[in-house]
């Protein structure tokens, strides 16, 4: 949804004249003082000007990325929108004021106190005001918008209009992250849709405060967004040496290889390869060969997060533990690295691998301090495995073997009462184990297919079945399928957004992030201590303790990820000198790239 996803909690402000700029996490210095000119990460002399063009996958068939129903179109989250702080891509947790100049948490920490920068303008040229915040938030918490955003703003009891610059969000009890995912807040004009319900909002341009607006669109195939040369924000340091381009132009495509043909025809200027298939044989011949596009990898230091076969637990047939684990037991990560990935990944073995939130080993000392409080409260909901070494992924790497792997996972589907005989395996009622898997595109068909010879050894079929991306959309919001495909972006300090993947009120909800169903009084209990963690110590010590339950409810079949970003992009682009440390390569250039001096389209 374009949420930042991060925990960051309660803001210190280093003294009452400097409380106008930044918040930072747990007391932590912030790394730019209030007269800091630019981020690092920028270059504030590149030059303006040229068209950029970027893929998209699909298609999209509307202008409201805030509504439920339908595709947003991509790049009209930060190119179009804008929120009260932005985040700085070279530190984890803080956040520098962008449409509010000053911030104030209140004595008791029930309210914080934003004062709008009075230059801040939509793209009509109206200012933006308190009333548009409280209107912003209202919409987004209301059944018209999607639900994500009522449960990342669930402890905001109210937005509170103090004078047109003025406005105050009163919590409903101190949350210390709610301090900042406030901040993330997007804020739009009244005035969009002239007056319609917000959720028939559709291809209504939005007006907004961003450095850009809608151009043009042909709903489906392309997108452009026109730099506004009213930007109110040009000169604010947070955003120095950004927004470069004059037009921006998402082309949209049915395929990975349509997209890469566009791309050596000159349609596109980049692509973000995630496939290693084609990485490895089609980021080749004469347009690398002559320096029309070039070839590299990018260092990738974000949490990796999670991705894999995610088990639909809302269905019967995986409601028990051990067929979960069984089925996980079935996956040769290391014959599909091999034969399939040209040994480019490396297998995840945690919900938040890449960071130091995950689980190692043996619990630590505090570790084992929250597991007994835990266990003394929930009994026999703690599994005694949390107390031991948390178990690494299944390997078929020597001793260990695919075959002894399954047979360790017929061993467990025995226990569930599922036995082979007549040419399948069946329960006790003699119905045959098999679902079906449904998926996006050929990339996630080839690592489907080896899953799926591999249950074949158990008696089990699986099969997958290809939908397009609008329907795909609607089974994952409505949980109208076995298992899928799943993933939850990576962050430095994970805090609210957990709960849609993870808590118990967003398991029905359609449109939340629960695809696996997840519905476990421990997890909650671990979930709302994480938001209420007071120091940075704390916070790692409960991730650490969720993501070892997590892991023993093996509730994903855990796939792979990379520390690099893999990238061909156009001669004649260019990018700063200095990488920022946390960022996503498609948000990255399209916000801080620019074009050559006299190359490309002008």
């Amino acid at each position: 949804m374009g949420i930042i996803a991060a925990a960051i909690l309660l803001p210190v402000f280093p003294q009452q004249a400097d409380a106008a700029y930044a918040i930072a996490l747990y007391g932590s210095a912030f790394k730019y003082p209030a007269d800091f000119k630019h981020f690092d990460y920028v270059n504030p002399d590149a030059p303006q000007g040229g068209t950029l063009f970027m893929s998209s996958m699909g298609d999209f068939e509307k202008l409201n990325p805030f509504t439920l129903r339908g595709l947003a179109a991509d790049g009209l989250q930060y190119l179009v929108f804008e929120t009260l702080a932005v985040p700085s891509w070279d530190e984890p947790d803080t956040m520098y004021g962008l449409l509010a100049q000053d911030i104030e948490l209140a004595p008791d920490e029930m309210s914080m106190t934003f004062r709008l920068n009075p230059k801040a303008r939509f793209s009509n040229g109206d200012p933006v005001t308190a009333q548009d915040v409280k209107y912003s938030f209202d919409q987004l918490m209301s059944m018209k918008a999607a639900p994500v955003y009522r449960q990342y703003w669930a402890d905001v009891e109210r937005m509170v209009v103090v004078d047109d610059r003025t406005v105050r969000a009163e919590f409903r009890h101190k949350n210390r992250e709610i301090t900042t995912a406030i901040c993330q807040l997007p804020v739009f004009s009244h005035k969009w849709g002239n007056g319609k319900p917000f959720d028939q909002i559709v291809l209504d341009p939005p007006i907004a405060s961003g450095p850009y607006v809608v151009a043009t669109y042909d709903l489906g195939n392309s997108i452009t967004y026109r730099r506004n040369h009213a930007y109110w924000g040009s000169g604010l340091p947070e955003r120095k040496g950004m927004f470069n381009f004059e037009r921006i132009t998402y082309r949209y495509y049915r395929d990975t290889l349509a997209r890469m043909e566009a791309l050596k025809a000159g349609e596109i200027d980049l692509i973000q390869e995630n496939s290693s298939k084609n990485w490895a044989r089609s980021h080749q011949g004469k347009r690398w060969d002559d320096g029309q596009l070039i070839k590299t990898t990018f260092p990738n230091h974000n949490g990796a997060g999670w991705q894999g076969f995610a088990m639909n637990t809302r269905r019967p047939l995986f409601q028990d533990k051990r067929v979960r684990e069984a089925l996980g037991l079935a996956m040769d990560f290391e014959w599909m690295d091999r034969m399939l990935f040209f040994n480019l990944y490396k297998r995840s073995p945690s919900y938040f691998t890449n960071t130091d939130m995950a689980a190692k080993g043996k619990p630590g000392p505090a570790e084992l301090d929250v597991l007994r409080q835990l266990q003394k409260r929930f009994g026999s909901l703690v599994p005694d495995e949390a107390f031991e070494s948390i178990p690494l992924p299944p390997t078929t790497l020597p001793p260990h073997s695919l075959r002894e792997n399954l047979k360790r996972a017929r061993t467990l589907l025995a226990e569930a009462g599922w036995v082979y005989r007549d040419g399948a395996l069946r329960n006790a009622k003699g119905e045959p184990f098999q679902f079906e898997m449904a998926i996006m595109g050929r990339m996630e068909e080839r690592a489907s297919a080896p899953y799926a010879r591999n249950l074949e050894k158990l008696g089990i079929k699986m099969t997958y079945r290809i939908y397009d991306a609008a329907l795909y959309q609607r089974k994952v919001e409505n949980f109208d399928y076995d298992m899928i495909w799943a993933l939850m972006s990576g962050s430095q300090t994970p805090g609210s957004e957990l709960f849609s993947y993870f808590g118990s009120q967003s398991r029905d909800m359609p449109g939340s992030d629960n695809a696996m169903g997840v519905a476990d009084p421990v997890v909650d209990d671990l979930l709302a201590r994480i938001v209420r963690a007071k120091s940075r110590p704390e916070l790692v010590t409960l991730v650490r303790v969720l993501d070892r339950i997590l892991r023993l409810g093996y509730y994903i079949v855990p796939h792979f990820y990379s520390s690099v970003y893999r990238v061909s992009y156009r001669h004649t682009l260019a990018f700063p000198k200095v990488l920022p440390r946390f960022y996503s390569i498609e948000e990255w250039s399209v916000t801080t790239w620019w074009m050559k001096p006299g190359e490309g389209r002008r």
